[in-house]
């Protein structure tokens, strides 16, 4: 594998709804429900807050992706954080996640297709993990708007294995690209 490519670090899934989702060797990408076994795995929301507002809601996060080159970042201010750790699903290095527009399309492997729906908002349970780690995750950027670093969001398009080593292809959605929001 060429190190400038886009491709998958750590893979991750967890069946109860924990912060921290523990690695594992492959996960299944389920078409239209997101990571098999993994508790945000689903056509509906999932996730506890979105549920408790409207339960019919599509489920936006299927599949969270975050960028390694974070953790590096982070251990630069006295952090420690490992794959897995922030919740996410894939871990990977050598794409620019949060710079790609709503709709792209990340083919991971073999087969699988995750389609970026959005940015992960972090939330408090960050610090629980690490005090602190909440600031060191959100930003600014030169125009004083809020970065937030945590990832981002998919649903999944089509069905496959991913494990650590997988190379992702990019494919761009059609112009005018939309900014990622929060999802």
């Amino acid at each position: 594998m060429n190190k400038s490519e886009a491709s998958v670090v750590a893979v991750a899934r967890a069946a109860h709804h924990h912060f921290t989702k523990p690695p594992c060797m492959s996960i299944r990408i389920v078409a239209g429900l997101g990571v098999e076994g993994d508790a945000h795995s689903g056509v509906t929301v999932k996730h506890r807050s979105r549920v408790a507002r409207d339960p019919t809601a599509p489920n936006l996060r299927q599949v969270h992706l975050m960028h390694e080159e974070l953790f590096a970042e982070l251990k630069a201010e006295g952090f420690t954080v490992a794959p897995g750790d922030l919740g996410e699903n894939i871990t990977t290095c050598g794409i620019g996640l949060l710079a790609l527009p709503a709709g792209t399309r990340l083919h991971i492997g073999g087969s699988a297709i995750v389609e970026i729906t959005g940015l992960r908002n972090p939330c408090s349970q960050i610090d629980k993990l690490q005090k602190g780690l909440m600031h060191a995750v959100l930003g600014r950027d030169a125009n004083g708007n809020l970065i937030r670093k945590t990832g981002v969001m998919s649903i999944a398009i089509a069905s496959g294995d991913v494990l650590a080593g997988d190379t992702i292809r990019i494919e761009m959605p059609a112009e005018p690209h939309r900014a990622l929001e929060v999802v």
